[in-house]
């Protein structure tokens, strides 16, 4: 009966991972939305210290993405070289 039940919840897990693309960000990355941290250190909408803000917000979250892939990549490359160490 547990074994059921345990690859019951694991099926579900796997099928509810699958529905969230691998790129998609959520609104929350770093806290808050980018609109309502810039708008919170003073910034007025339009404003060239608002666009640099949310420039400054998507830089860091590219490099953010960037630094993940490379790790993934390097862990994959790792793993392909040492087969005999999971």
């Amino acid at each position: 009966m547990n074994s059921k039940r345990f690859l019951a919840i694991v099926f579900a897990g796997l099928a509810l991972s699958a529905c969230t693309p691998r790129y998609q960000t959520p609104v929350a990355v770093g806290g808050d939305d980018d609109d309502a941290v810039c708008q919170s250190r003073g910034y007025a909408q339009g404003s060239p210290e608002y666009a640099a803000c949310r420039k400054d917000r998507d830089v860091q979250r590219n490099a953010a993405t960037a630094r993940a892939d490379r790790r993934q990549r390097d862990l994959g490359e790792y793993m392909l070289n040492h087969p005999e160490r999971p």
